[in-house]
């Protein structure tokens, strides 16, 4: 199928009574495309389900793909940002478990909003619909969770952290999907089975962190072998010292 030609909105909501109906609009439509699925769906329902006439929404929006394109931005925004906190504190000295149970919890949360949930099922559904989410995204995705494996576990090969990334990657979209479209008792078993799942498959590569090499550095300040791991610089491991709370790299 050829990819579909772009439809953005007719115009941007400024009032924020425009904002408001716009927001209507965008909700109804993913309680619609969840309720009868995005090819059965028509304009007047999601102006029916948004109390909203027609020529209201399409005041906003030419047709549905527009109002899709638009819940994929609104998507892509946020998992943006999400992603962003996620591995902004992550704690490489907390136990990996908690690095799981704090992402796999975040986003079970966020797909409790119909717009998400609707917008990442369909993307399995009909990928040819998407502007922005495609393999470029996913590679990214990938890259970034490469990078935080090997700050878990700094003897990683970028080959090997990258084929870790990919698998969990690959296995936790298709798992998530399975759990979305379960009800909310089933989903959360779900859940807890992903954790389970993550855990099991990258706590051996995580605990292969060179204990030998944290028995032998001292700190160079107050000679004490009481040190944890803090970060990276310059590509180097950097150290922090529990007794003189200084810090070093690694030579």
């Amino acid at each position: 199928m050829n990819q579909p030609e772009s439809t953005p909105m007719r115009r941007q909501p400024k009032q924020k009574r425009s904002q408001q109906r716009v927001e209507k609009i965008l909700q109804a439509a993913a309680e619609v495309f969840v309720e009868v699925g995005y090819e059965a769906a028509t304009t007047h329902m999601i102006a029916a389900k948004a109390q909203t006439a027609i020529g209201s929404l399409y005041q906003f929006f030419p047709d549905k793909l527009a109002i899709f394109h638009a819940l994929e931005a609104r998507h892509m925004e946020r998992v943006t940002a999400i992603h962003a906190q996620l591995m902004q504190s992550a704690d490489q000295e907390k136990p990996l478990s908690e690095f799981i149970e704090r992402v796999v919890s975040t986003y079970a949360e966020y797909f409790t909003d119909p717009i998400p949930r609707i917008v990442y099922i369909q993307y399995f559904v009909a990928p040819e619909l998407f502007k922005l989410f495609n393999e470029s995204f996913n590679q990214w995705l990938i890259k970034e969770f490469a990078s935080s494996f090997r700050a878990w576990n700094p003897d990683l090969t970028l080959e090997k952290s990258e084929l870790l990334a990919e698998t969990v990657h690959l296995s936790y979209n298709a798992l998530l999907l399975n759990a979305l479209r379960q009800d909310k008792h089933q989903r959360q078993a779900r859940y807890a089975e992903i954790k389970a799942l993550l855990l099991a498959y990258l706590t051996p590569y995580a605990q292969q962190e060179s204990q030998e090499v944290m028995k032998v550095m001292i700190c160079p300040h107050c000679h004490s072998s009481r040190l944890s791991k803090n970060g990276h610089r310059h590509g180097k491991q950097r150290y922090l010292c529990k007794d003189c709370g200084k810090q070093f790299l690694q030579r």
